[in-house]
């Protein structure tokens, strides 16, 4: 297949720390660069790939020079226009629109989106179906009038979870994302601290994660991005309780850094308040044969087999008492439960099926409109 990925631009393909939705379109690239389809990249400067790779704009928005991001919106006397920094709303489109102009040539026989919404308009404008992968955006209700405009083209959920968020769009698909697994080694033998690895942000729980490592004499690594909305949240409910000691931030580290503290954890703690669509951190952990004790919200009862791969909690107290039960978790049953459902050729199959399903019916709708 001709396959144009439209990515995200915030971060670089692969991204080095931050990027879930840009790492979900590399690792697809590969997988299906590597499965012999002919795929076509769309993506911002500094990306690497075994695609075709298409850089629409000279920067991702992580890594765009600071002193032009950061100009001061002004007026220019001498060449009388408002000067000032990149507007993000332009590049995206520019972004976008690069892709759709050549899928409007008939350039691909599937365009897949990873933008959100913010293909969707250009949905009814190319000869190809648009897949869009939704990636949470679901979960925003301002985002709902747009969907369910567009709601005839084909669509995938990464879980069951998140198709509950809006049950009426065209679902040809259910593909849970997939990791590059040999990036995380398997090892057997474990320490006895806890890791929470994410963004440090209400929803996110790390200040749930204190407190199960509090109460079960745990030591607890946090690891993750710390958001400027929610800096006053990590400076009032995560900073007060660091020592050093106990419980230890240790910064935004990139998948190389993050591996080695998977692999030697006695588990990840995973403990969201929100429907979290999927969560790429709880197969990372699995994949080094480390269990992960997660809330019952959105995908983990799905990635987690509770009781054999980890366990699935519904309070603190519960948490607590499963920390004491890690040693019943084989870390085999954990590799062995990433190897089957989320590695990134599981992932690759999984696409390429619902991009022919998308073919087919997008063939059968252009016979009888």
């Amino acid at each position: 297949m001709r396959i144009a990925m439209l990515a995200p631009i915030s971060w670089p393909l692969p991204p080095t720390g931050y990027g879930p939705w840009e790492l979900v379109a590399h690792n697809l690239t590969e997988s299906l660069v590597a499965m012999g389809h002919d795929v076509t990249l769309f993506a911002a400067g500094g990306t690497k790939s075994s695609a075709n790779f298409v850089q629409t704009v000279p920067h991702a928005f992580s890594t765009w020079p600071t002193d032009e991001w950061n100009r001061r919106r002004a007026f220019d006397p001498e060449t009388g226009l408002l000067e000032g920094p990149p507007d993000a709303r332009v590049l995206e489109q520019m972004h976008i629109a690069m892709c759709m102009e050549r899928a409007a040539r008939g350039e691909f026989d599937v365009v897949h989106s990873h933008l959100h919404v913010h293909a969707l308009a250009f949905a009814n404008l190319i000869p190809c179906p648009l897949v869009t992968t939704l990636h949470g955006s679901a979960w925003v209700r301002a985002t709902h009038p747009m969907l369910l405009n567009y709601k005839q083209h084909p669509f995938v959920s990464l879980s069951d979870a998140e198709r509950s968020l809006l049950p009426d769009l065209n679902y040809i698909a259910t593909v849970p994302n997939g990791i590059q697994i040999d990036r995380f080694p398997f090892e057997p033998e474990k320490d006895d601290y806890l890791l929470f690895a994410g963004r440090l942000s209400p929803e996110k729980g790390p200040e749930k994660a204190i407190q199960v490592a509090k109460q079960s004499g745990r030591r607890l690594i946090l690891a993750g991005l710390i958001e400027g909305q929610y800096q006053e949240f990590y400076n009032t409910k995560v900073k007060p309780h660091l020592d050093g000691k106990q419980i230890e931030y240790v910064g935004l580290l990139s998948q190389e850094e993050l591996a080695p503290l998977y692999r030697k954890a006695a588990a990840v703690l995973f403990l969201i308040n929100w429907c979290e669509p999927f969560g790429l951190v709880a197969t990372e952990a699995q994949a080094s044969g480390t269990p992960v004790i997660a809330t019952r919200f959105g995908a983990l009862p799905e990635i987690i087999v509770d009781g054999e791969t980890g366990f699935v909690v519904d309070s603190i107290d519960h948490a607590v008492s499963c920390v004491e039960k890690l040693d019943q978790i084989n870390p085999n049953n954990c590799r062995r439960n990433v190897e089957s459902r989320f590695t990134d050729n599981v992932m690759g199959t999984g696409y390429a099926n619902a991009y022919q399903a998308a073919i087919t019916q997008h063939a059968r709708q252009q016979s009888h409109p």
